[in-house]
């Protein structure tokens, strides 16, 4: 499975974490293709905690979000979140929250590091980061080779 989300998206959510006393949630909007999430929105919503080490989304604003991405034909795809002071790796509270909400979890620091994440069965797998540019050339080369062999 792969994430693949502009650049732009991630760089934004990465500065917004680093301007941040508290950590920063919202939703990675989009749709699947293959084995491939691609991210087409990102929605920022505000965490009410106002906590360095915890985050809930502000109901209303979840409700808002995800309302008007559906009317654009846009599904949740994922849930970004930022740690400020630890490694982007899921915490208890990340996991209990996995449970609730079965989709892509990624979690970045203010330092720009960025880690995706999905519950699975036998535990947490990671999910590999991709941005369309890197994905276009790979799937590029992959067509180059198949029509060399024609």
């Amino acid at each position: 499975m792969r994430l693949v989300i502009p650049r732009d998206y991630l760089e934004k959510i990465v500065k917004t974490a680093k301007n941040s006393a508290a950590e920063v949630c919202g939703f990675l909007f989009g749709g699947t293709d293959g084995g491939s999430l691609t991210v087409k929105e990102i929605r920022f919503v505000t965490n009410r905690l106002n906590s360095p080490t915890a985050f809930e989304m502000e109901p209303l604003e979840m409700v808002e979000a995800i309302d008007g991405a559906e009317e654009g034909g846009l599904e949740v795809i994922g849930i970004f979140h930022s740690h400020l002071n630890c490694p982007p790796r899921p915490s208890g509270k990340d996991l209990r929250g996995m449970n609730l909400w079965p989709v892509v979890w990624l979690i970045v620091t203010p330092e720009g590091e960025a880690r995706a994440w999905v519950l699975k069965d036998e535990g947490i797998e990671e999910v590999e980061i991709v941005h369309p540019e890197v994905a276009r050339g790979m799937f590029g080369e992959m067509e180059q080779q198949r029509n060399s062999k024609d």
